[in-house]
């Protein structure tokens, strides 16, 4: 337990911060929908003058895109994009932080598992990103009911935002199981940024095409298709297989490796 609650401690600012980007960018857009919507014509004649691969990218569906749930999904692929860093951040950073600050000795020699440790920093890690989106919906409800938006249905629109919980928790097992292939990683920046943004532009490459049902595979941001469930009010079921094994085997691994790995005394 002093573990977990040593490790909440020192991702507290961070969690803050994040949490303020998050909501920044939402309130950012919602406040632009109400005069799009009132020039929705327009706008759409705007958009529709741009390349199909170039709508594709942006993930702008020509149909949906006036509607609130249609504007919403296009920004929420940034909000999303925000997230997935925290959450590589930290998964890259709750295994590598011992031997990044020297103090794997002092925590090592102590009286605790190695799989008891590994579970102490994820259940944090967990916390904090359960911390972060729970502030960030609710601030989300408050910023949609101030702008008096109502032509939408409510369960579509919790089901996309609920996606930003489920690709951060892809991200953090990802980020797991990369930091514990490194012997000592001295910025966890690069790793995390490279990841995100590679992830995110194969994303965006396979949109171009449409029949990308298998290279959807590929990346965790084509895992939950907005328009999809705004038609369907549902997710599609093989994408969230696909993530949740690569949750399971990533942490799985991650928890067999760092048990196994010979981790340098403080030189």
């Amino acid at each position: 337990m002093n573990m977990y609650l040593h490790e909440l401690k020192s991702m507290r600012k961070s969690a803050i911060i994040w949490a303020c980007a998050l909501i920044g960018l939402a309130a950012l857009y919602i406040s632009i929908y109400p005069e799009m919507a009132s020039d929705a014509e327009d706008f759409k004649k705007l958009l529709s003058g741009y390349p199909p691969t170039v709508m594709a990218m942006l993930g702008i569906d020509i149909n949906y895109i006036t509607s609130f749930l249609g504007f919403y999904s296009m920004i929420f692929s940034f909000i999303t994009l925000c997230g997935a860093i925290q959450a590589m951040n930290l998964g890259v950073s709750i295994l590598s932080k011992e031997s990044r600050e020297r103090t794997a000795d002092f925590l090592l020699v102590k009286p605790v598992s190695r799989s008891a440790i590994v579970s102490a920093k994820l259940l944090a890690a967990l916390t904090v990103i359960l911390a972060t989106d729970a502030v960030f919906y609710a601030a989300l409800y408050i910023m949609v009911n101030a702008a008096e938006i109502e032509n939408y249905t409510v369960k579509p629109f919790l089901m996309i935002n609920l996606t930003l919980l489920f690709v951060q928790l892809i991200f953090l097992a990802i980020g797991m199981i990369v930091s514990v292939f490194f012997k000592r990683l001295k910025n966890i920046l690069p790793i995390s940024l490279g990841t995100v943004f590679g992830f995110y532009i194969i994303g965006a490459l396979i949109a171009t095409d449409k029949d990308n049902d298998a290279e959807r595979f590929i990346s965790p941001f084509k895992y939950f298709d907005s328009t999809y469930i705004i038609k369907n009010s549902g997710y599609e079921v093989p994408y969230v297989i696909a993530g949740a094994i690569i949750i399971a085997v990533a942490i799985t691994a991650s928890y067999i490796i760092y048990i196994k790995k010979d981790i340098n005394a403080v030189s």
